[in-house]
């Protein structure tokens, strides 16, 4: 089934320029792939959005793939979330597959799948790098790079520099805006009468836990997976 749905996603940005991440796109791309449009339906099922988020996860499994083929531990930390996140936009290569992208999903009935989607890309680059929260900082991390990648997805729309360089100085400015926070955060913490202010508020925040990676196998309702048969 992959191959089909890479198949037809490659046939759909062909005409997605046009015609948008749509019904006709996804129609024109069956076509071309002498594809039934039934099957087409069976692999899309709300057609043009989700082959704009196919599209996304397809940017996010490559972007994924190169942070993991390639050594950034010489990179500052804050470094390896810039190149990541310019990794992530490299990845997408067409602006108009992007642009239209980002038009269907500032419509209200699909921002929800938009801002999953976002989310999606900032936990892609968190957890490939290796982030280990298991806190409301895991919220928060995600949260915060979310923003910063919208941002920067938005400025590369309309930057017109040569190789993008100016989009690539924003999302510095912005990763320096973040660090700021994060200085200020620390200094906070080791004031003894701000961390007395904030006593009520870190027990409440302490009580927040990143989400389980992996199913527990000691709850109700688990069911084992079956071990393999010896051939």
């Amino acid at each position: 089934m992959k191959d089909q749905i890479d198949i037809l996603l490659d046939a759909a940005m062909v005409h997605v320029p046009f015609d948008g991440w749509s019904e006709a796109s996804l129609k024109a791309a069956a076509a071309d792939c002498g594809m039934d449009p039934t099957t087409a339906r069976a692999l899309f099922p709300r057609g043009g959005v989700d082959l704009a988020l196919a599209f996304h996860r397809r940017g996010d499994a490559a972007t994924a793939a190169r942070l993991a083929s390639e050594d950034l531990s010489h990179l500052r930390f804050r470094d390896r979330i810039a190149t990541a996140v310019r990794y992530r936009i490299e990845a997408a290569e067409d602006r108009e597959l992007v642009r239209r992208a980002s038009a269907l999903f500032a419509l209200p009935p699909h921002a929800a799948d938009g801002t999953r989607a976002i989310w999606g890309t900032a936990d892609m680059i968190w957890t490939t790098l290796g982030d280990q929260s298991k806190d409301y900082n895991w919220y928060s991390k995600r949260a915060i790079l979310s923003g910063v990648y919208s941002a920067t997805v938005l400025y590369w729309l309309g930057d017109e520099s040569p190789d993008a360089q100016a989009t690539w100085n924003f999302l510095d400015r912005r990763i320096d805006g973040v660090m700021q926070f994060e200085r200020v955060k620390g200094a906070v913490e080791k004031n003894p009468l701000a961390r007395v202010a904030l006593a009520g508020p870190r027990a409440l925040l302490s009580c927040i836990r990143a989400p389980e990676r992996d199913p527990r196998d000691d709850l109700p309702g688990y069911t084992a997976p079956k071990p393999a048969q010896q051939g």
